[in-house]
């Protein structure tokens, strides 16, 4: 009952913000603010929902706004209200008494068929298969509308089974999956993630079902790697959805996408490079996500309808939402095969995806946070061209003796005339271990890569020396280390700061805008941008913040406010040299 108290003052909290923007005068006019449902944090071994709300600034719309069923199938190439029948499963955590009315709502809206538990479309299970609903959540309850209303944006044919794990442990949740899979289910969604340090051995079996093609959500903090990577995404059998922001244009498809810059990327920490991404450059060691992407930016959201605990009608974002829509698309396209998770058809069939090159969701400097012609990081593969992508393709066998490439340290800094040394590392990736040959690019002038030895056998490692001369320019450089051999090539990155002495650049800080939060809750990591006209290395500082609130020396904002009030506060960026800059924006954090 608390949780349920709890999330209806964040609801009733959230009303009260649109309410003064309706009040103030016009130039001190609320911008529509960005609010993570309240699902989106968890304790350790919980996994947290990836739904996000546009909150706008005024009255809240008595119709929908966001993009609607006829967008969705139009930006995908679906044709017309797609789906017969096929049967994708939605699993989340806790109960929405809701869920079946504001579906009817929804579809009713948009002028869909009718999916009831009356006529077979809709049913709604607990995570054992019965109807002992767990306890209600309204956090949750916005999370699970959002996937239902997804759903049948982009299939109104398909049939809809939800399964509620009784809470958001990471095994309840698994649990869920399973039973979803014992039911029948072909295609199952997960808009849920928990970070790779929770994981506990034998929880990716809950993921791993051949035949059953199963989706979950990359999440909404940008790219994270090692530890933080996100689970069950990372697991090899799961296909990792990332996002995108989507938006109409004059071109030939009538739509262009570019990197939501907070939809989620990384390198597991944990489990091996599956052989559907062995020819396919990650700059990961191990398991890279996405796979494949669809709109995610809230801003570009859809419209839902959701009663339990909001007012009707609002407009949602997050890869909650991308991971439902891939779900229904992939439904259209037919199961994997016996014996197959389906991930890999992605790769087969990367030509039929709409290939996403511009944005990033991170500062990596890498093909994991960056976009780029082929697959990358928060998008993958690209979005659906129509549901082609998703069948059974030939996938091309990996190398039949291969290799990877890693730099240890990944980083260095030195002043001009000096050197920096890092190891690199090589592993039999298959087969036998062949002879590598290094080599470096990127480097500024005046700069020189050796290696010592020049080629190792795969499994061995050399020491890379970067030198500098007193004429090369400051700044920080992304180097590119690749191991050649025969004709194939892995490479890994290294980053070079060649600190300044002739003073500091002109540093520039982007403001991020109002923003608001609320006491006893842990924010959404705020990552503050700034420019240097040098390239210099930056470091961050703050003043005024919140209590509870801190920032990183990388500019990350984030934290849990402990005192409700308003706050004016200052982010300073230093540069290497000693140039400087800041911006001053608002911080309303409010009480209970």
């Amino acid at each position: 009952m608390r949780r349920i108290l709890l999330a209806g003052v964040i609801t009733s909290a959230l009303s009260t913000v649109a309410a003064m923007a309706m009040v103030q005068p016009a130039e001190a006019a609320v911008s529509p603010q960005i609010v993570p449902a309240s699902c989106a944090s968890a304790p350790a071994g919980h996994a947290h929902c990836n739904a996000v709300q546009l909150v706008p600034s005024g009255a809240r719309p008595a119709a929908p706004t966001g993009f609607g069923p006829s967008d969705i199938q139009s930006a995908y190439n679906l044709g017309t209200n797609p789906g017969s029948g096929q049967t994708v499963a939605i699993v989340d955590a806790y109960d929405d008494p809701n869920a079946e009315s504001d579906l009817r709502t929804y579809r009713s809206q948009w002028g869909l068929s009718a999916c009831t538990t009356a006529n077979g479309c809709f049913s709604k299970v607990d995570q054992n298969g019965g109807t002992t609903y767990p306890s209600g959540d309204s956090g949750w309850g916005a999370e699970i509308t959002l996937d239902l209303d997804a759903v049948s944006a982009a299939c109104p044919g398909c049939h809809i089974l939800l399964v509620e794990a009784t809470t958001n442990d990471d095994n309840d949740l698994g649990a869920a999956v399973d039973e979803a899979v014992r039911l029948g289910a072909k295609f199952v969604s997960n808009s849920y993630s928990d970070a790779e340090s929770d994981f506990t051995t034998g929880m990716d079996a809950h993921y791993n079902h051949p035949g059953v093609m199963i989706a979950a959500a990359t999440g909404d903090n940008g790219t994270q790697s090692g530890s933080s990577a996100q689970f069950p995404a990372t697991f090899p059998s799961v296909v990792a959805v990332g996002g995108t922001s989507l938006s109409q244009a004059s071109n030939s498809r009538g739509w262009s996408e570019s990197v939501w810059n907070k939809g989620g990327s990384g390198c597991s920490s944990l489990f091996a490079k599956p052989s559907y991404q062995q020819n396919v450059t990650t700059n990961c060691a191990k398991r890279a996500s996405a796979d494949v992407s669809a709109d995610a930016n809230p801003n570009t959201g859809l419209a839902i309808y959701d009663s339990y605990g909001q007012s009707g009608w609002e407009e949602y974002g997050g890869t909650s939402l991308a991971t439902p829509l891939i779900s229904a698309m992939w439904a259209q396209a037919g199961a994997p095969a016996s014996g197959d998770s389906g991930v890999s058809y992605l790769y087969a069939n990367e030509a039929k995806f709409n290939d996403v090159t511009s944005g990033s969701n991170g500062s990596c400097g890498t093909v994991i946070c960056n976009a780029g012609t082929g697959w990358d990081g928060p998008t993958g593969v690209g979005t659906p061209n129509g549901v082609s992508g998703f069948a059974s393709g030939t996938t091309p066998p990996p190398p039949a003796n291969d290799f990877s490439v890693s730099v240890s340290p990944a980083s260095g800094s030195v002043n001009p005339g000096s050197s920096a040394t890092s190891t690199v590392g090589t592993k039999v990736a298959s087969g036998s271990a062949v002879t590598v040959q290094l080599s470096a690019s990127g480097l500024p002038s005046g700069a020189s890569a050796s290696f010592n030895p020049a080629s190792v056998t795969a499994g061995s490692s050399s020491t890379m020396t970067i030198a500098t001369s007193a004429s090369t320019p400051a700044g920080t450089y992304s180097v590119t280390v690749t191991g050649t051999a025969g004709s194939t090539t892995h490479t890994a990155a290294y980053s070079l700061t060649v600190n300044g002495t002739g003073g500091g650049g002109t540093v520039t800080v982007s403001n991020p805008g109002t923003q608001l939060w609320f006491v006893g809750y842990q924010s959404q990591p705020l990552q503050i941008r700034a420019s240097d006209s040098k390239n210099l290395a930056l470091t961050f500082s703050a003043t005024g913040l919140p209590p509870g609130l801190g920032i990183s020396a990388s500019g990350v904002i984030s934290g849990t406010p402990t005192r409700a009030g308003t706050y004016q506060v200052t982010v300073k960026a230093t540069d290497s040299g000693g140039g400087s800059g800041s911006t001053t924006f608002g911080y309303q954090v409010y009480g209970f």
